[in-house]
Parts: C-alpha cells; sequence; structure tokens
C-alpha cells in the first residue's frame, strides 16, 4: 500500500486577509445591534454570541470584542487594569487593539476616546466624546440570592429585587454595616439592578449621571449592558443608613504625594503599609508635575476625598 507524500501547503489554509479590528464583519454588527438596545434599556443585559478572542475567558474577552467593534484608525486608546496602564493584561490588549486596528494609544485619560478598563474608573472625568468599556466577570446581580438564572431573569423582568435588600439588611443586622465592597448592586435609570463591574465602591458615582457612555460587557457569560450618558446610577441603599466609600481621604501616595484619591495597599517588610494612586497615570501626571514638566490635569470625580459637586 502506498502512502502519497504531504506537504505543508496542503495541509494549510490559504492565506486570507484578516478582517479590520479581528471580528468579523458578521460578528461585528451583532455587538453594535446588542450595543444599542443596551443602550436603549439602561442596565438591563442584553444576550450576545461571544465570539472567539486570542485570549482566555475571563480574562477580559467580553471587553476586548466591545473594544474591536467600537475602535477605528482616528481612536485614540487605553487601556487599564485595576487602575494600572503597565501590567501585563493592560498591555497585552492595548498592543493587540493597536496592531489590529492601526489606532494610536495612551496613558493620558484625558486624550482617549476608548478606554477599556478592568475594575476601576480613571480619577480623571470622561466627557461626552469618551468611551469607558468596562470588562465585566459575572453580569448578573442577582446570582448571590437567586442561582437559577431563569428564575433571575423573571426576577428583572418582574422588577423584583426584594431578596437583595434583604440581603443587604441582614449584612447590616449581623455586622452593623452594608458588607458588600466591589460590585455593589446599583438600581440604573430607576428600572434595572446591576452589577458594576467589581469596582470598588469608591467608583460607583461615578457612574451617575455622568457624561460618558458606559459599556459593560461580559465575554464569558455572554452579556451586555450599558449605562448611556447623563443616567441615574443609585446604589441600593436604606434611607438611615448611607451608602460609604473607602475611607481614603486621608491616604497620601508615597510616590507622587497626591492626597485624597484612591489607593493600593502596599505591605512593607516592617508589617506597616505604605500607599500608592491606584490610577498609574494619574500618579505619573503628579510626579511629572513635581520634575517641573508641564503636565494638564483634568478635573476630579472626587477633592479631598470627597466626591466633587
Amino acid at each position: 500500500m502506498s502512502v502519497t507524500p504531504q506537504s505543508l501547503k496542503t495541509l494549510s489554509r490559504a492565506w486570507e486577509p484578516m478582517s479590520y479590528g479581528f471580528l468579523d464583519a458578521s460578528a461585528k454588527r451583532e455587538i453594535r445591534r446588542k450595543m444599542i438596545k443596551a443602550v436603549a434599556v439602561p442596565g438591563c443585559q442584553m444576550p450576545y454570541a461571544s465570539r472567539e478572542v486570542p485570549m482566555a475567558r475571563g480574562w477580559g474577552t467580553g471587553g476586548l470584542q466591545v473594544s474591536l467593534t467600537l475602535i477605528h484608525p482616528n481612536m485614540r486608546i487605553k487601556v487599564i487594569d485595576q487602575g494600572a496602564d503597565d501590567s501585563v493584561n493592560a498591555a497585552s490588549i492595548r498592543h493587540f487593539l493597536a496592531r489590529v486596528s492601526g489606532a494610536p494609544t495612551t496613558l493620558d485619560t484625558l486624550q482617549a476616546d476608548l478606554i477599556q478598563s478592568r475594575h476601576r474608573i480613571p480619577e480623571e472625568k470622561l466627557n461626552e466624546a469618551q468611551i469607558l468599556v468596562l470588562q465585566v466577570p459575572n453580569p448578573e446581580s442577582l446570582r448571590p440570592v437567586q442561582p437559577n438564572m431563569s428564575i433571575a431573569r423573571q426576577m428583572h423582568a418582574d422588577a423584583d429585587y426584594g431578596r437583595m435588600w434583604l440581603q443587604l439588611y441582614e449584612q447590616i443586622v449581623r455586622s452593623g454595616r452594608v458588607m458588600q465592597g466591589a460590585s455593589y448592586p446599583s438600581m440604573v435609570n430607576g428600572r434595572h439592578v446591576m452589577t458594576p463591574s467589581p469596582i470598588p465602591r469608591w467608583d460607583v458615582p461615578k457612574l451617575n449621571m455622568a457624561q460618558h457612555l458606559t459599556i459593560l460587557s461580559a465575554g464569558r457569560e455572554k452579556r451586555i449592558f450599558a449605562v448611556p450618558p447623563y443616567t441615574r446610577v443609585e446604589p441600593l441603599v436604606f434611607d438611615d443608613v448611607p451608602y460609604k466609600v473607602e475611607e481614603h481621604h486621608d491616604l497620601t501616595c508615597s510616590r507622587s504625594g497626591a492626597k485624597g484619591f484612591f489607593m493600593n495597599e502596599i505591605p512593607q517588610e516592617d508589617g506597616s503599609s505604605a500607599y500608592e494612586l491606584s490610577d498609574s497615570g494619574f500618579g505619573v501626571k503628579h510626579i511629572q508635575r513635581g520634575t517641573g514638566d508641564a503636565v494638564t490635569f483634568g478635573k476630579t470625580w472626587y477633592e479631598n476625598g470627597e466626591m466633587a459637586e
């Protein structure tokens, strides 16, 4: 029995040009339609057929698909991971977006047109021309109280959020305060309760009546939802138990000297702690100003640890 020799050329597919922005046109059309629906019904989760991208699910594939759909060659992009521009995940996604789109990149929030973020919102305010894309690992706010997703979606349809209020009440009774940290449940436009990504409580007020469009996408869970500009986003709180953010107002960044913003705690060898600005790009600006460089600062959401008017 003779064996026909094979070559690498016969085993491989013929070269074809890649679609602009990596995703094919059909995928982009679907994501655009779902984003429009998400904007039309703020806070409501829209299902979509999450595509495969060259990174593992759970590492920002949802946000990446939205960014690939929105991006164009003249759009300046910024990618941050828990506030940092230089983390492995942020640098990898930024490099990939630039490579498949030809779009320029930046580390400055004020210069960015599209900001993809994991777990943080920049300290400087965004304007109407900017878009914030948040990566979301778990989009279902009702999952902690109702693991059955079919029932949870029916509860959203009926605006039945009694179990969420009960969960917050139980935390207050047991611990004396609401223990919910990141992903604090929030009412959007007075109708749908969403989980605003695992951003800290510090960042949730930044979504309320913000000028920019926020799109939240979960690639693994195949859900997109949005907060349009000038939309009410109100954390679930009782009238006699006010909403509180992290007490970082008296912390000072050890590198930049900035004070009154969200900090990362850095344990020291002697058992003490040092603090650094979580928003690394904002911290670099403070350092540059300290060395005499000309730096432009935008308005910030917080002033001296208090939400600015």
